[in-house]
C-alpha cells in the first residue's frame, strides 16, 4: 500500500518549525537560514515530499488556476511583473489566467466577473486608474478567494500587497535633481486617488522642501501619458519663469518630456533636466537616454505570487512586501 503524501504541515512538525518556515524555505527564501532550508530541503527528498495544489483546490470546489489583472500589457513594468508571476507559478505547479483592464473599471469588473466563473484558486491584481470602488475585489473575498494586490493598490479592503517603494525612489530622483543644479521642479503625476500617486507626490514634495525650493499647484500637474506630455510641456517651456527639471510619475510621460524639449529647442540636459519611474525599454531608446527610477518588476511579480501561494497553502500569515528602488543615472540629467 501507498504511503500517504507529507504535507507542509507534517514536514514542520518534524522539524519543531512553523509551516511558513517549511514554505518558504521551499523556495529558497533568503530570510530563511541556508542551515534551516538545507535541513528542510534533505527532509523533504528523503519523505518524497511534492507539493499537493491541486488537493487543496479541490476539497474548495477550484482550479489549480491564479488570475492575474494587468492594468496594460504593454508597459514594460506590468509585462516585467508578468514575467516574474509567471516563473513562480510554473515551479510550483500552477497555471495563471491572464486578463488586462486596459485601465477601465468597467473591464476590471467584468474580468473578476470571468475570474469566479472560471473558479480561480487566487486573484493578482494591480488596479485601472478608473477604479475608485472595490465591491468587485470584496466580491472575491467574500467567495473565499485571496488577494494580493501589486503596485497600484487597494487601501479599501483589507488585502495583502506587494509594492514599491514609491516615495523614498520619487525622493531620491527629486533630490538627486536639485543636487546638480535643479532649482524649479515641476512633478507629472497620475490619478489622485492611486496610492502610487500620492507616494510619488509626497517624495517630491519633501525632497523640495528639504532644499527649500519654491513649489506651486502650477508645477504639479496631471500628466502621465507621452501624447500628454508632448501637449502640456511646451506652454510651460516657454513661459516667464519654465521649469529647469521635470519628475514624471513613468518613462512614458518623461519621453513626452523630452519630445516636448526637442519640439521648441530647448537642451536636456543643459537647461532642463528630466527624470523618470520604471527603468523599462523606453529609457535606453530615447536620446539621450532618460534618468529614471528602476522598479524591479520581476521581483514585484514573484513576491507577489509567493504571498499568495503561502495563502493558498493554509499558511498562518502572509507578510507584505515592499521593494526597494535604485536611480539610474542616464544623459537626461547632469
Amino acid at each position: 500500500m501507498n504511503k500517504p503524501q507529507i504535507t507542509i504541515k507534517d514536514i514542520a512538525r518534524a522539524l519543531n518549525v512553523s509551516p511558513s518556515t517549511v514554505s518558504r524555505a521551499l523556495k529558497d527564501n533568503p530570510d530563511i537560514s541556508q542551515e534551516t532550508r538545507d535541513l528542510i530541503h534533505a527532509y523533504a527528498r528523503e519523505h518524497n515530499y511534492k507539493p499537493n495544489v491541486q488537493a487543496v483546490n479541490l476539497r474548495a470546489g477550484r482550479t489549480n488556476t491564479i488570475g492575474v489583472i494587468v492594468p496594460q500589457m504593454v508597459h514594460h513594468f506590468f509585462s516585467c511583473v508578468l514575467s516574474g508571476i509567471e516563473q513562480a507559478a510554473s515551479e510550483a505547479g500552477y497555471n495563471i489566467l491572464v486578463a488586462q483592464s486596459n485601465e477601465s473599471y468597467e473591464q476590471e469588473v467584468k474580468i473578476v466577473h470571468s475570474f469566479l466563473a472560471a473558479r480561480v484558486c487566487g486573484v493578482i491584481a494591480s488596479l485601472a486608474k478608473g477604479t475608485s470602488h472595490y465591491e468587485h475585489y470584496q466580491e472575491l473575498l467574500d467567495n473565499n478567494i485571496p488577494i494580493v494586490f501589486y503596485d497600484r493598490i487597494c487601501t479599501g479592503i483589507k488585502t495583502e500587497r506587494v509594492v514599491v517603494d514609491d516615495y523614498a525612489g520619487s525622493f531620491a530622483a527629486v533630490e538627486y535633481m536639485i543636487q546638480t543644479g535643479c532649482k524649479r521642479i515641476c512633478f507629472y503625476g497620475s490619478s489622485p486617488h492611486l496610492e502610487i500617486t500620492k507616494n510619488r507626490r509626497n517624495g517630491y514634495l519633501d525632497a523640495m522642501k528639504k532644499y527649500h525650493m519654491p513649489v506651486d499647484k502650477g508645477m504639479m500637474l496631471l500628466c502621465d501619458t507621452r501624447e500628454q506630455a508632448i501637449a502640456l510641456t511646451p506652454d510651460l517651456l516657454e513661459s516667464a519663469n519654465r521649469p529647469d527639471g521635470f519628475f514624471a510619475i513613468n518613462d512614458e510621460t518623461a519621453a513626452g518630456i523630452l519630445y516636448a524639449c526637442k519640439l521648441v529647442g530647448v537642451k536636456v540636459p543643459d537647461e532642463v533636466s528630466i527624470c523618470g519611474f520604471t527603468n523599462g525599454v523606453i529609457a535606453q531608446n530615447t536620446d539621450p537616454k532618460l534618468t529614471t527610477v528602476e522598479q524591479h518588476g520581476e521581483e514585484v511579480g514573484k513576491s507577489a505570487f509567493n504571498i499568495l501561494c503561502e495563502k493558498l497553502e493554509g499558511e498562518e500569515k502572509s507578510p507584505n512586501k515592499i521593494v526597494r528602488t535604485n536611480l539610474v543615472v542616464r544623459g537626461t540629467t547632469k
